[in-house]
């Protein structure tokens, strides 16, 4: 399948951008696939072209890069409408966003990671590559979790605990929920896998932990409609100076260096214009992939993602049956963001449309202001100008002149009528000396 081309790699030449494949071709699927077909394709891709997996094989790192941008481009709807209308010149090439592993980034790296996530980065993680081929080879523990039970464990970083919920018919009907928190904030995902027909398990969905008051959480629910989820990411707030400091300290990196060069070009321009933050919000709130689960055994996990400490939770999975009122109630809230999401969008056309007409009358206050200072200006001027006497015209700077060469005159007839005055002192070396010239000597 031929690729799109933009105007600058048809015409080629030297300093060009390399040839871009089509991104459907990359992935290995058709266009009319579905955003879950999309991302188990890529993963499949990831996890087979991973740096960890392929450390001197350069050429295994161009398509795990390839993969991954392709993956950003059809992952988003709006980027994938673009790039279908119009190919890559509607989408903006540069702006890929790369999640990182942990496991493969080393311990200077991962400090200055940790740091900088400290002080508000959003720095985006992935599945550690081990964790997934293992839990595609068949080789993971799996724990049983019973519905209606909790169970409190502690993982260590970049590895998983593995959980297997059995529901039935009547439950999968009903509804499912597999809740995980950590009562210490620790971050962690949440992952559900597709049973592979070699036994083997495929990551299939992933859910971040957020903070949400004195815990992180997270939560998958599938509860027979379309269930949203916010990126809490999309809508961080960081400074110039941590795009510098950051990208100098690990430019030794190269996703890194990208994905937070992406980073800090969108925080400066959100920057630039503070109304962008408010406005695009609900930007991130998207729905799920899944919205019900079948009959059966599905697996579920818990991923450690601290950067240095293990991490603490309680995951619990729930049928929604006795949960009526919360389910309609999730059903009815979440409607009303999606209103008041396109109501938003409207009001900012009305608002961008006043807020240019207030700037514009800002503007004319300010000129006709000067404009009536110099009216009045010159009126006075032609007011003193009815005088029988000619009256020399002296600037400011000429009339300070005048008036320091004056205090200076003055100051010197003082000293000279002082001097004056003021009485001969003798000198002790001027001594009158009386001889009597009729004595001789």
């Amino acid at each position: 399948m031929p690729g799109h081309r933009s105007k600058s790699e048809k015409h080629g030449g030297g300093g060009e951008k390399p040839l871009r494949r089509d991104p459907y071709e990359v992935l290995g699927i058709s266009r009319n696939s579905t955003d879950q077909e999309i991302k188990t394709a890529y993963r499949k891709m990831a996890l087979k072209y991973h740096p960890d997996k392929n450390a001197n094989d350069p050429k295994a790192a161009d398509m795990f890069k390839e993969a991954t941008f392709s993956y950003n481009i059809l992952s988003d709807p709006d980027k994938r409408r673009q790039y279908d209308s119009a190919g890559f010149e509607a989408v903006e090439s540069d702006n890929q966003e790369l999640e990182l592993d942990l496991s493969s980034l080393g311990a200077v790296n991962t400090m200055f990671a940790a740091l900088f996530s400290k002080l508000g980065v959003p720095i985006k993680t992935t599945v550690s590559a081990t964790v997934l081929e293992e839990a595609l080879n068949g080789l993971v523990t799996i724990r049983p979790l019973p519905l209606g039970h909790n169970i409190a464990k502690r993982v260590e970083k970049q590895c998983a605990h593995f959980y297997s919920v059995t529901i039935t018919e009547e439950e999968a009907q009903a509804g499912f929920v597999c809740r995980v928190q950590s009562p210490d904030k620790s971050k962690f995902k949440l992952l559900y896998f597709d049973q592979e027909d070699n036994s083997g398990l495929s990551l299939a969905l992933q859910e971040d932990s957020a903070k949400t008051g004195k815990v992180t959480s997270a939560g998958m629910y599938f509860l027979g409609f379309p269930v949203y989820r916010l990126d809490q990411t999309m809508n961080s707030v960081s400074s110039y100076c941590k795009r510098i400091v950051f990208n100098l300290i690990l430019s030794i990196y190269f996703h890194l260096k990208i994905w937070l060069w992406n980073y800090f070009y969108l925080q400066i321009a959100a920057a630039k214009d503070p109304d962008t933050s408010f406005f695009r919000k609900l930007d991130a709130f998207q729905p799920c992939e899944l919205t019900e689960l079948k009959a059966g055994t599905h697996v579920f996990a818990v991923y450690g993602d601290n950067f240095f400490k293990s991490a603490n939770y309680t995951i619990e999975a729930l049928c929604a049956a006795p949960f009526s009122e919360e389910k309609e109630n999730l059903r009815n809230i979440e409607a009303q963001i999606l209103s008041k999401r396109a109501e938003i969008s409207k009001f900012e056309a009305e608002y961008r449309e006043v807020l240019a007409q207030f700037s514009d009358m800002t503007n004319r206050y300010a000129h006709e202001m000067q404009a009536i200072d110099e009216l009045l200006k010159n009126r006075n001027e032609i007011q003193a100008s009815y005088t029988s006497a000619p009256l020399k015209r002296t600037t400011s700077r000429s009339r300070s002149k005048n008036s320091a060469k004056e205090a200076k005159e003055d100051g010197q007839a003082k000293e000279k009528r002082s001097t004056r005055e003021r009485p001969k002192k003798k000198k002790w070396y001027n001594l009158h000396l009386r001889v009597d010239k009729r004595k001789a000597c």
